[in-house]
């Protein structure tokens, strides 16, 4: 690819000073420095300048009801001016809720920019997070499930086949709920098991019209770069491919990197950027491209800006340098359960 054809993608950047003003309880690790952590991440790489940035909306009514319930999203903005804890992990301060409404919105405006052309990709930096919230719940950090929102504002826009790929370390139970019998949207989750939610076994496939479009692939820890990368290039994107999205949208949570505090998973930047072009390899076919990545969870703060400049490098189609994905000796027989499992559904894998 020449230099004009790199520097010619449009990514966009949707941020807001609101997301900053969420205020989980004090201590908590979902903080307001994880966003400035990514501004900064993307200014030391050079990469700002070349990203469109632009303040979201905040989400409609109609728009949250699509994957929430009328309950949740009233139980939400009751919150309003005040400090509600829905759990042990979960605490919403004055300005949460609007918060959350725009960080919702964030991801609507980007799939409405990447189906009208006037983006090709999306980064959102966005909190509080989304892909624990289930239709009726707030837990894990999450309020609204900023992704699903955006994939049902997809499929209410005409799309049949959307992709949601997440490479949180913890596996997104609320997504995974929405769509379980889905099959007009992919649902495809790595992530450490046993681990928070308890959700994500490997077995846990779909029900009905939507078995085999969920696809999970839960992970011992200590993984790293070449273990993730083994079961992106061999599992998700074959299935990907298959599938063909018109639309790829991704749960990009940072904190399966080596240095989290939460979890322990090993992975480096450049192990991101290397699931950052499995992801964009999905949306080669009939999304012609188009990619919204989200960000969910990460609290090492080096962590996260380390990993946002790879990733978002990888949008832009910025070159790095070949990562080390030499896979540990436990990654051809986890590869090989996945493949086990998930190849009655999709064929490819049984080539």
């Amino acid at each position: 690819m020449t230099s004009d054809t790199k520097h010619s993608i449009r990514v966009g950047l949707f941020d807001s000073p609101v997301f900053r003003e969420h205020d989980a309880g004090p201590g908590h690790p979902e903080r307001p420095e994880r966003l400035e952590a990514v501004r900064r991440g993307l200014r030391e790489a050079g990469l700002e300048g070349d990203l469109t940035v632009r303040e979201p909306r905040p989400a409609t009514r109609e728009e949250l009801l699509r994957v929430h319930t009328a309950a949740h999203v009233d139980r939400v903005a009751a919150t309003e001016g005040g400090r509600h804890r829905f759990d042990s992990d979960t605490e919403a301060g004055p300005r949460s809720h609007a918060a959350a409404l725009r960080a919702a919105g964030a991801v609507v405006e980007a799939v409405d920019a990447v189906l009208a052309g006037t983006l090709d990709r999306a980064f959102c930096a966005v909190r509080p997070p989304g892909h624990h919230a289930t239709p009726a719940r707030a837990m894990g950090f999450c309020f609204f499930n900023n992704v699903a929102v955006g994939a049902a504002h997809a499929r209410a826009q005409g799309l049949s086949r959307v992709a949601i790929v997440d490479f949180d370390v913890h596996h997104g139970n609320g997504t995974q709920e929405m769509f379980w019998t889905d099959p007009q949207v992919l649902y495809v989750s790595s992530h450490a098991f046993p681990f928070y939610p308890g959700t994500g076994a490997l077995e846990e496939v779909g029900e009905g019209a939507g078995r085999g479009f969920t696809v999970n692939l839960p992970m011992p820890s200590g993984l790293g770069d070449g273990d993730y990368a083994l079961a992106y290039r061999r599992i998700v994107e074959p299935i990907g491919r298959a599938f063909d999205p018109e639309l790829v949208l991704v749960s990009t949570g940072f904190d399966a990197h080596r240095d989290d505090p939460l979890a322990g998973m090993s992975l480096t930047a450049a192990g991101f950027a290397e699931l950052a072009d499995v992801c964009l390899a999905l949306a080669d076919g009939a999304a012609r491209g188009r990619a919204v990545f989200v960000l969910e969870g990460g609290y090492n703060l080096q962590a996260i800006a380390e990993a946002t400049a790879a990733v978002v490098g990888r949008l832009l189609d910025r070159e790095r340098p070949a990562p080390d994905l030499r896979p540990g000796p436990r990654a051809e027989t986890l590869v090989e359960a996945y493949r086990r499992v998930h190849a009655p559904c999709w064929p490819p894998l049984a080539r």
